[in-house]
C-alpha cells in the first residue's frame, strides 16, 4: 500500500506533497532485439502495461527469460526500448533521463565490488558518481543501516558473500533513491545469510522505500510481498495482491491422521482424490468450490474410522506460478 511517512531525505530531490500514487508506471513497454546473421529478432516485451504502487514491496517473477532484465535495465537507463513509455516517480525516463534515474537504485545479481576498497571508500566514490555533494552523504548511515560499521574501514575482499551483499544494497542507496530495484539478491546465499538480508531490506522497505524484487525463490516472494507480476514470454500474464494471487487455484489439501491402521483407501473416499501417506494418514486434494470439507469427514465416519488429527495445505505460489507459465502442450500433457 502507498506510504505517506517517507522523510524529505527519502523523497529527495522530491517534494513531500509531490509524492506520487505509484512508484513505477508502464505503458505499451516494447523492445525488440534485433537479428544477426541466422539468429532471429527476439519480441523481449510486447506492449506490458504495469503499476507498482508507492511504499510497496512488489515482486516480479517469471522464468529464465521472459523478460525481467530487460524491464529492470530499461528502468536503469542500460538498454533502450522500442516502444512504449515509463515512468518511475511521475518522471519519463525519456523527457527527463537524468532525473528519473535518480530515483531509482539497482542491486544486479551479480557482486560488481572492488575488492581493493573498503566499503567507505566504495560508497564514497559510488556517491561522487552520482553527484552526491560531500555534506550530503550518509555514507556513515547506510554502514549502520546494513550493519556493517565494524567493517567500514576493511577492505572489500574481506567481507563475507553476505556483508557484500549488504554493500550492494548499500551502494544502491547513496543517492537516496525512493526506488530500489533487487535482482536475485539471494542468489547462492545461505540460509541465515539469506535472513539478515531480508531483515534489512523490510526494514528500507517499512522507512517508504518502494522494493521491486525478482527471484526465483518463490516462497520468498509469497512471504515478502505485498503484490506480485508474472511475466512469461515478454507478457504481464497475471498481476495482484499476493492474497488474490494464492486464491486463484480452487484446490485444496486435507491430511487426516487416523487412529486406525490402513492398508488401501477406505471405499468410501474413492470419490474423492484421495492417497494414503502411511498407514495412518491419508491426503486429500479437493476443490473448495465443488467439495465442501464436510462431505470429506462424512465419508470418513462411514468407512469408520477415527479422526486423531486434521492439517490443512492452501496452495503455494509455486503452484500457480507453474499452472500460469506452463507451456500449452506441457499443460495439456499434465491434465
Amino acid at each position: 500500500m502507498p506510504r505517506d511517512d517517507i522523510s524529505p531525505s527519502q523523497s529527495a530531490p522530491f517534494a513531500a506533497h509531490d509524492l506520487p500514487q505509484h512508484a513505477v508506471r508502464v505503458k505499451g513497454l516494447e523492445k525488440t532485439y534485433g537479428g544477426r546473421g541466422r539468429t532471429p529478432a527476439k519480441h523481449a516485451l510486447k506492449a506490458v502495461d504495469l503499476a507498482i504502487p508507492r511504499g510497496s514491496l512488489f515482486g516480479l517473477l517469471g522464468p529464465n527469460g521472459a523478460g525481467k532484465s530487460t524491464m529492470i535495465n530499461i528502468f536503469a537507463g542500460l538498454v533502450h526500448k522500442t516502444g512504449g513509455t515509463v515512468e518511475l516517480w511521475d518522471t519519463d525516463i525519456d523527457r527527463s533521463p537524468r532525473q528519473a534515474r535518480a530515483s531509482i537504485g539497482v542491486v544486479p545479481q551479480e557482486l560488481n565490488i572492488d575488492p581493493f576498497f573498503t566499503p567507505r571508500a566504495l560508497l564514497e566514490m559510488q556517491a561522487g558518481l552520482y553527484g552526491v555533494p560531500p555534506r550530503e552523504r550518509r555514507t556513515d548511515e547506510l554502514l549502520a543501516t546494513m550493519s556493517l560499521t565494524d567493517k567500514a574501514d576493511a577492505y572489500a575482499r574481506s567481507l563475507s558473500g553476505g556483508m557484500r551483499r549488504r554493500l550492494m544494497v548499500a551502494k544502491a542507496m547513496v543517492h537516496d533513491p525512493p526506488i530500489l530495484v533487487l535482482d536475485e539478491p539471494t542468489a547462492g546465499v545461505d540460509v541465515e545469510l539469506r535472513r539478515q538480508l531480508w531483515e534489512h531490506v523490510q526494514a528500507l522497505n517499512a522507512r517508504g522505500t518502494t522494493i521491486l524484487l525478482t527471484t526465483h525463490y518463490l516462497h520468498e516472494a509469497e512471504a515478502l510481498c505485498d503484490e506480485i507480476a508474472i511475466i512469461n514470454h515478454g507478457d504481464i500474464v497475471a498481476c495482484d495482491t499476493t492474497p488474490n494471487m494464492l486464491r486463484r487455484l480452487d484446490s485444496k489439501t486435507i491430511i487426516l491422521n487416523v487412529q486406525e491402521a490402513l492398508t488401501a483407501v477406505p471405499a468410501t473416499l474413492t470419490p474423492y482424490d484421495a492417497e494414503l501417506l502411511d498407514a495412518h494418514r491419508i491426503a486429500i486434494q479437493y476443490h473448495r468450490s465443488t467439495s465442501p470439507v464436510a462431505g470429506i469427514l462424512e465419508a470418513v465416519g462411514a468407512a469408520g474410522l477415527s479422526i486423531a488429527d486434521v492439517s490443512t495445505r492452501e496452495a503455494a505460489l509455486e503452484d500457480i506460478f507453474l499452472q500460469i507459465t506452463a507451456e500449452p502442450d506441457a499443460a495439456t500433457a499434465a491434465a
